[in-house]
């Protein structure tokens, strides 16, 4: 790639993260835990600093969506440029960000998953959301298809162990709620 291409894709995608932000704290989303301190990693998923941090669990889901934009832009797009796909992912995933903070998607969270006290993303969870998108869609573009087919399943299947969740139960319960699954989630 030219470098004066990479500048362009690069500065695009920091445009469309930057108006995400701006979105979202327009939104009357926090810019960070309201809890007076920011971690790198919080681990705890029943926890008000659950999606307030930087990083949690879910982050991993958000590789995940890098590599599946990757395969589905690869699929719908292949004649564009990875640069111009890239950068239309970052814009898919900006925008599921909003959209995910909205007061919509987050009562249909807090009705129909495990995420009862969920009350929206902090800014900086959700733009770190964003980079693991990023992070995710780099793995798809350089590793070979069998190293992230492996990544997926193992991310899956590693979540649904230690939070009985991941993105394919985040997927079905936000779209399709199973009382058996919410049940089993809440550790009955």
């Amino acid at each position: 790639m030219q470098k004066g291409k990479w500048r362009t894709y690069a500065f695009a995608s920091i445009l469309i993260v930057a108006v995400a932000a701006a979105l979202e704290l327009a939104m009357g989303r926090v810019p960070w835990c309201t809890c007076g301190h920011i971690k790198l990693w919080h681990g705890v998923i029943k926890s008000s600093e659950n999606s307030q941090q930087i990083s949690d669990w879910y982050t991993f889901t958000h590789i995940l969506h890098g590599i599946g934009f990757y395969l589905l832009l690869w699929l719908a797009a292949r004649r564009v440029p990875p640069g111009v796909r890239f950068v239309m992912a970052v814009f898919l995933e900006a925008a599921w960000e909003v959209a995910e903070n909205s007061p919509f998607i987050i009562n249909r969270y807090r009705a129909a998953t495990i995420s009862l006290d969920y009350y929206g993303d902090s800014v900086i969870n959700s733009m770190s959301d964003i980079a693991a998108m990023m992070l995710g869609f780099w793995i798809a573009r350089n590793a070979p298809v069998w190293a992230a087919v492996a990544i997926v399943i193992a991310v899956e299947v590693l979540l649904l162990v230690i939070i009985r969740d991941n993105l394919t139960l985040n997927i079905l319960m936000l779209i399709h709620p199973v009382d058996a699954i919410k049940h089993w989630q809440s550790g009955g």
